[in-house]
């Protein structure tokens, strides 16, 4: 890895060096099983359950916004975690109390990805070339 990282600029000091990388943030897509889904009035009553053992066995987990979504998923939830291993714990308590599947993204904002780029290299001409 070190090896990888010779030749690559660094932000100056008074940027992206000296800021604190606290929480990552993650994007959930869920879709139910037929078995979840008694009723529909039983969807209020499962998310609450669910929420409440991610509240209690997810410390540091912030739920960023629910929504239902029209295609293959059912659900997309934005939160942040401390890490990736955390954003696991979520997704399978969501599987095991949803019989659910899930797939989860990391994401990052906008703004902090075009502040990571900044100071990468260009591209090599033979990498952008047709041939």
């Amino acid at each position: 890895m070190h090896e990888l990282m010779r030749g690559v600029n660094c932000p100056p000091d008074n940027t992206l060096s000296n800021k604190v990388l606290t929480m990552a943030t993650f994007i959930m897509l869920t879709r139910l099983s037929h078995q979840a889904l008694r009723s529909p009035s039983s969807l209020e009553s499962l998310s609450h359950e669910v929420m409440e053992r991610i509240r209690a066995d997810c410390k540091g987990v912030a739920w960023k916004a629910s929504y239902v979504v029209l295609g293959p998923a059912d659900y997309l939830d934005i939160f942040t975690a401390p890490d990736i291993e955390m954003a696991t714990k979520v997704a399978t308590i969501i599987r095991t109390f949803g019989h659910a599947t899930t797939e989860v993204w990391g994401a990052t904002e906008w703004e902090k990805f075009t502040e990571l780029v900044r100071y990468l290299p260009p591209a090599p001409v033979a990498a952008i070339s047709p041939n």
